[in-house]
């Protein structure tokens, strides 16, 4: 207990200056052992926690640069390099990044957290998700599991881990600023959805790292910037990206799930031209016989509304909440049909291996070989799509949605990735030229 006493000196108040330093005195007071600091906040608890599955990519590619004088003819090859993020997800050294930091190199590098440099080999990739998964020759790295997505708030804290311009080790926070965004992908070739949104800084070299909630648990994969935008970054949800992780470790590519349901995304003037009651959802065009959506009951013209507790705004809803459920699943889809509400359950499933090719000859009228490490044309159906658009025997099928071609079960599957987005473009070569040929599926 203390006593103060009050007196005045040259019209100050000296008491108060007693209890001003006597205050002071305490705050620079040492606090008793094991008091917990104020400063040990949730962040440093989640930095602590999984900062040491996180790591450094540094992938390298060769490139062909044409002369700025005599162009291709005196072409130049050089060594590029771009920087990313990702963290180990088993201890035995596999690593989630994004798709774009390692797609096209000759070399990746990735640096530990503690300081250790390991060559890595790619598992698997896929575009559409941007996800990859490398492997490193190490045991008994720092790991973190993939966490849940489904029950986060808007406007919760959410923390950023990587390597954000080459800057290793970086934490970053803010909060969830919104979920379900669609975002299209830099070449405008894809369409990304369901993203998380937060203004917690995700820059070049951020990407393929963790998005964190104050639990600790990953929630999401660091992706996407806006150029020229402040304050707006992209993540995967972890939901949608653990059955793609799955796929990528076991297969080393994710494994189609298609409804066989050709779908278009419905606005206002399409209800009226189609005399359609509802204006909003995805609009079924056809149906494929004895697929999962035959199965199921739906039928052309039905719009489908809601997927689980889902609104649909696009057609990418519904290949969204498909890859986000493991194969064999249930899916409540809501539809409305001649003015009413009704709900069909539809189910997660592979296609069967020769519908690719069926499709391929039946819908576009072609059949493919393989020859010499090239994949050809080896009969266009007369009269078909096809050979409308002039395809021959013996032109190069090169790419399909994106994708380089190889053999004929990289095109089969290609037509399956492409079958729910009711069309796939293909580039062809013909002697030295290379054309891009869009068909309805």
């Amino acid at each position: 207990m203390s006593r103060s006493r009050h007196w005045t000196r040259d019209g100050i108040d000296v008491a108060l200056l007693v209890i001003s330093l006597g205050a002071l005195t305490l705050i620079g007071t040492p606090r008793a052992e094991g008091q917990a600091s104020i400063r040990r906040t949730p962040v440093v608890d989640i930095v602590e926690k999984v900062a040491p599955a996180v790591v450094n990519i540094s992938a390298e590619a060769i490139v062909r640069a044409p002369d700025p004088f005599f162009g291709d003819f005196f072409a130049q090859r050089r060594r590029v390099e771009s920087l990313g993020s990702g963290f180990v997800v088993e201890p035995n050294g596999v690593v989630v990044t994004n798709a774009h930091v390692i797609e096209g190199s000759s070399r990746i590098l990735v640096t530990t957290a503690d300081g250790q440099e390991l060559e890595a080999e790619v598992l698997g990739l896929d575009r559409d998700t941007d996800i990859a998964i490398l492997k490193v020759n190490a045991q008994g790295l720092a790991s973190v599991d993939l966490g849940k997505s489904s029950e986060l708030l808007v406007g919760e804290t959410v923390v950023a881990l990587g390597n954000p311009l080459g800057l290793s080790n970086t934490v970053t926070t803010g909060v969830l600023s919104a979920r379900g965004r669609t975002v299209p992908a830099e070449s405008g070739e894809s369409l990304f959805t369901d993203f998380l949104q937060t203004d917690a800084s995700i820059n070049p070299g951020n990407s393929g790292g963790p998005l964190v909630n104050l639990e600790g648990d990953v929630i999401g994969i660091n992706t996407a910037i806006i150029a020229g935008a402040e304050g707006i970054g992209f993540a995967i949800p972890a939901d949608r990206a653990r059955r793609v992780v799955d796929d990528l470790i076991r297969f080393g590519s994710l494994q189609p799930i298609w409804t066989g349901l050709r779908l278009r995304e419905l606005d206002a003037e399409l209800a009226q031209r189609l005399e359609v009651q509802q204006d909003r959802g995805a609009l079924i065009e056809a149906v494929y016989p004895e697929s999962p959506g035959d199965r199921a009951g739906f039928k052309r013209w039905d719009v489908l509304t809601r997927i689980g507790d889902k609104t649909v705004t696009a057609r990418e809803d519904l290949m969204t909440a498909l890859y986000s459920v493991a194969e064999k699943s249930r899916l409540a889809v809501e539809i409305w049909r001649n003015g009413q509400a009704s709900t069909l359950d539809i189910w997660a499933e592979q296609p069967p291996r020769e519908l690719g090719l069926r499709l391929l000859e039946e819908r576009l009228g072609i059949e493919a070989v393989e020859r010499q490490g090239v994949l050809r044309v080896s009969q266009v159906v007369s009269g078909s799509p096809a050979a409308r658009k002039g395809l021959r025997r013996g032109d190069s099928l090169l790419r399909a949605g994106g994708r380089s071609l190889a053999t004929v079960d990289d095109l089969a599957r290609e037509v399956l990735r492409a079958m729910d987005r009711g069309g796939v473009l293909l580039v062809v070569q013909r002697g030295r030229r290379a054309y891009y040929l869009s068909f309805r599926l």
